[in-house]
């Protein structure tokens, strides 16, 4: 594919893309928006350097690609419910996203995307890493694939959200938790997708409790495969922007005591299939 308007620089063969020539503070002009969609379909996640968001404009951007997506367990600033603070320093107990995962997978209709923003950086260290949950598929064996098909597996948000907010999430609201196909089908590209992670998915529905336990201890295992990965190193200004229905991600915390800071907006989506 030809971009016009965008640099796209691959990271790796799996997924993965560095855009240059785009300012996300600024408005964004139709061409612009239809390759930047473009790029995140092909690449899964795409990256951005040297940016400079406030809480509008950072809304104002995920909008050119739906609707903004509300968490269910932490509020966020006065004013501005969609955007999710992400912070952690030398008092943190623990942070956001430091087991791999699919972003509110335990939603009735999980995100389409996140577009992750950080202002403050550690010197070294507080990488993340993206894995490529349609190559996850795509090197299972045929046989597996086969007992997988028709297959749900139950998402539950308490398993996380409680031990870490309390016994409910904003507004009193009780966690969100839904059944998903183990197998979706990508609504855009087609593609299909390992949809199980071990922050949400807590069994396989309709097979006995050890076939479910040991199945889903492989498929945690065989997602992240360094093969199907991306790690990017942040600095300050940097931007991620992932397909959430394709991708998983981990946080590294390998940076305490110091300071990595700044805000997500996520992009609303539709019950997978």
């Amino acid at each position: 594919m030809t971009y016009e308007k965008l640099t796209v620089r691959p990271m790796t063969p799996s997924l993965g893309a560095e855009i240059e020539g785009v300012r996300l503070d600024r408005p964004v002009d139709d061409q612009t928006r239809d390759e930047l969609r473009r790029a995140w379909l092909e690449y899964q996640v795409i990256f951005f350097r040297d940016q400079d968001l406030d809480h509008d404009s950072h809304k104002a951007f995920g909008r050119l690609f739906g609707e903004l997506h509300v968490h269910p367990a932490v509020p966020g600033p006065e004013g501005h419910p969609e955007i999710l603070i992400i912070h952690a320093d030398e008092h943190s107990k623990f942070i956001a996203g430091e087991s791999w995962h699919s972003d509110v997978s335990c939603d009735p209709e999980p995100p389409n995307g996140s577009i992750l923003y950080l202002h403050t950086v550690p010197p070294t260290g507080g990488d993340t890493l993206f894995a490529n949950m349609a190559a996850a598929y795509d090197t299972l064996s045929d046989r597996l694939k086969v007992y997988l098909e028709g297959l749900t597996a139950h998402h539950d948000g308490g398993q996380r959200y409680r031990e870490r907010f309390g016994d409910t999430g904003v507004g009193g609201q009780a966690y969100p938790q839904a059944d998903h196909p183990v197998v979706t089908t990508h609504p855009e590209t087609g593609r299909r997708i390992l949809f199980v992670n071990p922050v949400f998915t807590t069994r396989i529905n309709d097979i006995p409790a050890a076939e479910s336990d040991a199945l889903l201890r492989m498929l945690f295992t065989h997602v992240h495969d360094p093969n199907r990965q991306v790690r990017f190193r942040w600095r300050k200004g940097s931007v991620a922007f992932w397909d959430n229905r394709s991708v998983q991600h981990m946080a590294l915390w390998d940076y305490r005591p110091q300071v990595r800071s700044g805000f997500r907006v996520t992009l609303r989506g539709e019950r997978p299939r």
